[in-house]
């Protein structure tokens, strides 16, 4: 398993896919990790990358996919304790058999968790682990992950999705394996709260907290920076213009520098005291004025997106 840094990232995925193609041959994610870590996600994430995405095909099978002519797009297989003729020898067998293929880029994409939340998650959605008959989920969870410890091993890129919503997650499989065309520079912008921390992968962060705060208008407090009103009352803030002028231009200059550098995502983040208002409005503007510019943009509101999958609990 490597430790890989940004540039690493994107020099390591572009070999494997001039090697690949310089070979006729076939990109290859396999993707896994114990149940509950995250692997539809995944999985649902590379689709929409591009790649042709299958879940839980049989070992026998997946040779057989490979004989024949390469698939025009790259792919991404799904593997857990759940497979027909799972185990763990079985899936290095694989993995061995596959890299020595000249004409296969083999990648595995191991999903991590901690234990104690994976066992939450599963008292949460009430499942059962697919190693356990009914029983306690926390005997299943310790029983997979000693059995996949030396899948674990031989992983080149790990995730380690405890802390990460199923948004976090699509987006760092999409630092990892964006492909073809769309390995352009992507830029996503965020807005985020201090007081519940700095997200985790921001590139750049700006602080706006020396702009005037609409929580203060009584009018204002119930609504957020997409709102126009909101919007408004930051702009009316006599530092705001030079503040995102300078912000624009600087990100306008360094964004040809990054793709230059072999970037293929850059993450932006604004932060105010709740996330709510100035960071969003600012968000909101430069993710506009980039993508006016011709860039690749995805705007993320974390704290916003907090707040609306917070649901009233069932009586």
């Amino acid at each position: 398993m490597r430790s890989m840094n940004e540039q690493d990232r994107a020099g390591t995925s572009t070999v494997r896919e001039v090697a690949a193609e310089a070979a006729g041959g076939q990109r290859l994610v396999l993707v896994t990790g114990p149940s509950g870590a995250g692997r539809s996600t995944a999985i649902h994430a590379l689709e929409d990358l591009g790649y042709e995405a299958i879940d839980n095909l049989p070992f026998s099978l997946i040779p057989r996919l490979l004989d024949g002519p390469p698939i025009a797009r790259p792919v991404a297989l799904g593997i857990d304790v759940r497979n027909r003729d799972f185990s763990a020898t079985a899936l290095i067998e694989l993995i061995d058999r596959l890299t020595r293929l000249p004409e296969v880029a083999l990648e595995v994409l191991y999903l991590d968790c901690r234990p104690d939340e994976l066992v939450r998650r599963f008292g949460e959605t009430r499942r059962r682990h697919p190693l356990t008959s009914g029983g306690i989920p926390a005997e299943g969870v310790t029983k997979e992950i000693d059995i996949l410890g030396p899948v674990r091993a031989r992983a080149d890129v790990l995730i380690d999705t405890s802390d990460m919503t199923p948004h976090d997650l699509k987006a760092e499989v999409g630092r990892w394996f964006v492909q073809g065309e769309a390995a352009r520079l992507a830029v996503s912008v965020h807005s985020f709260s201090y007081k519940r921390g700095v997200p985790r992968g921001l590139d750049m962060m700006f602080d706006c907290r020396f702009l005037s705060n609409p929580h203060w208008q009584a009018e204002l407090r119930a609504l957020d920076g997409r709102d126009a009103r909101v919007a408004d009352h930051v702009e009316a803030d006599p530092r705001y213009s030079e503040f995102f002028c300078r912000t624009r231009d600087l990100l306008l200059m360094l964004l040809p520098a990054h793709v230059a550098e072999g970037k293929s995502h850059l993450a932006v983040g604004f932060g105010c005291t709740g996330g709510q208002h100035r960071s969003v409005a600012v968000a909101e503007k430069i993710a506009k004025a980039l993508a006016e510019a011709g860039w690749q943009v995805s705007k993320r509101h974390r704290e916003l997106e907090r707040r609306a999958m917070v649901t009233p609990p069932k009586g």
